[in-house]
């Protein structure tokens, strides 16, 4: 089975500033994933020609199971929280997670996230400047496989220092007793081997992902649970859109 993980910016290229659909379908389809977890990912938004960019990467690869979940709905600069089950029919942004093979059941879990405006410093920044989080949540899939049932957890987390942290365990903690082996792909705004040490699991990939042109860190992570180990080096791939890289990675159980 593949796995892939992308943060897509809602498909723009940094080349030449543009969101070009079919651009973005051969980058989905390049990866050749079986599933694959999107963030930034846009649904009706008038920057990338009024897409459900969900039904274009399905389509793209070939995935009869897919869902989008909206962290926010409405235009750029007029946000409005979207997370959890009860999910807006209007423009949005979110996180979307799809599937070429069967799904038993799709999960929903809204993260912790900080309320009030907090300082943090950016890199190349000299100040730390005071910034709101959006709503964080995580899309969970339990698969169907040969091996039995895999639950596969797609997530964006905040860029602020700790939450990021706080998240992580919660959503490790909350999504134990879901069926089978556990992987959770996403950004994670976490570096390097944070993450696996944070969370407990295993890193499958280890490659640096951000920024896209000479990325220099890996903020984008496959992690896996017990029973289900990577069937070969994993890569992080340049598809000319996003300032992330994709990674993409075989496993084996």
């Amino acid at each position: 089975m593949r796995l892939a993980t992308f943060n897509i910016l809602h498909g723009r290229s940094l080349v030449d500033g543009r969101v070009d659909l079919d651009r973005f379908g051969d980058a989905v389809r390049h990866l050749d994933a079986d599933v694959l977890a999107l963030q930034e990912v846009d649904r009706a938004q008038s920057r990338s020609h009024g897409a459900d960019l969900t039904a274009v990467a399905a389509e793209a690869m070939g995935a009869p199971h897919h869902r989008f979940v909206a962290t926010l709905h409405g235009e750029p600069g007029l946000w409005v929280a979207g997370t959890g089950e009860d999910q807006p029919d209007t423009a949005a942004y979110g996180i979307a997670l799809l599937s070429r093979r069967p799904v038993r059941a799709w999960h929903v879990l809204t993260l912790p996230t900080l309320r009030r405006r907090t300082p943090v410093r950016f890199p190349g920044s000299r100040w730390p400047e005071l910034v709101r989080d959006e709503p964080r949540t995580a899309l969970g899939a339990v698969v169907d496989d040969e091996h039995g049932p895999l639950t596969v957890i797609c997530t964006h987390l905040t860029f602020i220092p700790g939450w990021n942290v706080r998240q992580l365990r919660h959503l490790v903690r909350e999504t134990r007793t879901l069926p089978g082996a556990k992987v959770v792909m996403g950004d994670l705004n976490l570096a390097g081997e944070q993450p696996a040490r944070l969370s407990g699991l295993r890193s499958l990939v280890r490659a640096p992902t951000f920024p896209v042109d000479e990325p220099v860190r890996q903020l984008d992570h496959v992690l896996a649970g017990p029973g289900v180990r990577a069937a070969g080096p994993g890569r992080a791939l340049d598809l000319g859109l996003s300032d992330h890289r994709a990674l993409v990675v075989d496993v084996t159980r």
